[in-house]
């Protein structure tokens, strides 16, 4: 398709486009890169306004102005809920007298899941995308790019356009045509399956385990949850950034799509874990508890996960960032990709350096982490 025969333009938000027409230009099935779940977002106020996250999304249309092509990105007056971390950059960016904010996030908020970054059925449209960036970026003096948390098959195009690859590790776990929990633990060692079975019994001593999709779930169980999102929120981030309404509307808008598991107490809840169903993927997002039980956010967060994602048929568990801890429980290191656009040539030569460098540790990490999986070692 020629440039002559669409129009590129930065939409003011997602929820003001169509959304069957935004979801046919993705065929993942991931739930983050859905309209119902960016919209949601932009409605509850969980984006815009004084959040640091301003919805500029790129999109193209054709001569009949339909979309034909998309990019979820952002504004952003900060770094945070990325998960990939950019701070020095910024430091470094700042005492050499620029100005790193604002920057352009291309990404779905709060969310360390991969996926696809450019929505578009027509493959030749992919690195205009990239261009439509970066003629942002430039033409509005930015200082930066940032794609996170990138589908392998769109990574090529991010390198073809000159955009800097970095790399992390997360934990997933993988259905290796395991028909139940109790196949997944004949894999493990035999003392790793001693321990899992023992943090099981412990973590549902005198507890009561619900999983909840669907109607199943009322809003006095978001209710429940929200109060362990808010108590993890304020611990981890100091500030929790989704909003109460954002639970309400996805419930009302992706309830099919949800799993919320929950933990009662004498019939009252006491914790619980929010995941979202993709088309080959169970994405663990939230979790918290009102009470200290050992093992209970093990069993919530990844055991309850691989049951569900068994049950279902699902390929693998992606338990969120970080969590050495997942190591153990079944769960190996994956690479996740992120891609950087730098238009100052003495600031991306300084980024390219450290990321050279940055590569070489997580390699060693990744292979240092691949030999203490607790599954059985080969004869």
């Amino acid at each position: 398709m020629s440039k002559a025969d669409y129009t590129a333009r930065v939409a003011e938000s997602i929820a003001d486009l169509p959304a069957a027409q935004w979801d046919a230009l993705d065929e993942s099935g991931n739930p983050f890169t859905s309209h119902a779940f960016l919209s949601v977002l932009e409605e509850s106020q969980s984006v815009g306004g004084d959040t640091g996250w301003i919805p500029v999304p790129i999109v193209f249309e054709d001569r009949s102005g339909a979309l034909i092509a998309a990019m979820p990105a952002y504004l952003k007056e900060h770094s945070q809920g990325e998960f990939v971390f950019d701070h020095a950059w910024a430091d470094a960016w700042h005492r050499a007298g620029g100005r790193y904010y604002p920057k352009l996030q291309i990404s779905v908020p709060f969310t360390p899941a991969t996926g696809p970054r450019i929505l578009t059925r027509d493959e030749s449209l992919i690195l205009p995308m990239l261009h439509a960036a970066q003629e942002l970026c430039e033409s509005h003096n930015l200082s930066s790019a940032h794609a996170t948390f990138l589908e392998a098959a769109q990574v090529p195009a991010f390198e073809q356009a000159g955009w800097l690859l970095r790399n992390d590790i997360q934990f997933h776990w993988e259905n290796r045509g395991y028909r139940s929990f109790d196949d997944f633990l004949a894999a493990l060692s035999s003392r790793k399956r001693k321990d899992l079975r023992k943090e099981r019994a412990k973590a549902r001593d005198g507890i009561e385990i619900r999983a909840l999709t669907g109607a199943e779930i009322q809003p006095e169980h978001w209710d429940a949850f929200w109060q362990f999102y808010i108590d993890t929120g304020m611990r981890k981030w100091g500030q929790p950034y989704l909003t109460r309404e954002a639970f309400s509307l996805l419930g009302e808008r992706m309830a099919q799509k949800i799993l919320l598991v929950l933990a009662f107490m004498d019939d009252r809840p006491v914790a619980g874990a929010l995941n979202f169903i993709g088309a080959d993927a169970l994405y663990g997002r939230y979790w918290g508890a009102v009470i200290d039980k050992p093992f209970l956010h093990f069993e919530m967060c990844y055991y309850q996960a691989i049951d569900a994602a068994i049950e279902r048929g699902l390929s693998r568990v992606e338990a969120g960032a970080q969590g050495g801890h997942k190591l153990a429980r079944g769960y190996a290191p994956v690479p996740t990709v992120s891609a950087h656009y730098l238009p100052n040539a003495q600031f991306r030569a300084a980024v390219a350096q450290f990321l050279d460098q940055e590569r070489l540790g997580v390699a060693r990490d990744t292979q240092l982490l691949s030999g203490r999986t607790p599954f059985r070692k080969a004869d």
